[in-house]
């Protein structure tokens, strides 16, 4: 097996591998440095569709990590990558923030409540009846369902909120009508994070920190995986997996020392 220092390309999840709310976690902003300064694709990946690609950059860097926004990849930037590849018109309905529309935009599509041909859902503060209740009548006339991210809870200061995975399951219920989702845990995401970077599976590594998305998607798309301690998974949670990382690190300040 190929070491870590023999790779070309890195994908990297953000929470739990680099922060912990909004502060570094130790050895994270010395090996986003060495990437940038060995000129090393990278990316680092979120399911989180809320923020564009320049406004976490402009996040990330107020904590110390001075990530280019070129190196981000969200979980909204995949969707509108896919769909674009799509036939048929590029037209959608979408329940999100900027994160979400701008990435549409980007891709061509021209974001409408009339006949439109997806439904896209993400991640938003601002979940109302309203908007849901046009996402079910449209899915219900015939528009595709595609979602972002199946995460069904995200972390706030007072606690859990409700996320994109369980008001598609809402929409679901109403509309029969199971999302498409493109982000971690499909292995779609990865692959169209790859092509960002015209990267090689063969000399790609994913890290994470969740055995469950990062590790089980990595593994799909047939990259090198690396479990981190650092964010929810511990060495006995690993046990519990009938899969396995091809290596498990204390976390970004070890992986920086193999490099």
């Amino acid at each position: 097996m190929k070491t870590i220092a023999d790779m070309e390309c890195f994908l990297t999840d953000m929470d739990g591998v680099l922060v912990r709310e909004e502060t570094p976690l130790p050895g994270a902003i010395e090996l986003i440095d060495r990437w940038v300064a060995t000129s090393r694709r990278f990316l680092v990946l979120t399911n989180n569709s809320i923020f564009t690609a320049r406004d976490l950059a402009a996040r990330l860097a107020r904590s110390g990590l001075n990530i280019p926004e070129e190196n981000i990849w969200t979980s909204a930037m995949a969707t509108a990558s896919f769909l674009k590849k799509q036939h048929g018109n590029k037209t959608a309905y979408a329940i999100g923030e900027a994160g979400l529309t701008t990435a549409l935009h980007d891709a061509g599509f021209v974001l409408t409540d009339t006949d439109p041909d997806y439904v896209v859902l993400g991640e938003t503060r601002n979940y109302s009846f309203e908007t849901i209740t046009t996402a079910v009548r449209l899915i219900c006339d015939g528009a595709r369902f595609i979602s972002t991210n199946p995460d069904t809870t995200g972390p706030s200061m007072d606690g859990i909120l409700p996320a994109t995975g369980a008001v598609a399951a809402m929409i679901t219920a109403a509309t029969n009508r199971t999302p498409y989702v493109v982000g971690k845990p499909n292995p779609m995401m990865f692959r169209s994070a790859m092509n960002q970077i015209e990267a090689h599976s063969e000399t790609t590594v994913m890290i994470g920190d969740r055995m469950d998305t990062d590790i089980i998607a990595g593994m799909e798309a047939g990259l090198t995986t690396v479990l981190v301690l650092t964010g929810v998974t511990s060495e006995a949670d690993i046990e519990t997996f009938p899969f396995r990382s091809d290596y498990v690190l204390s976390g970004a300040e070890e992986l920086l020392s193999l490099l």
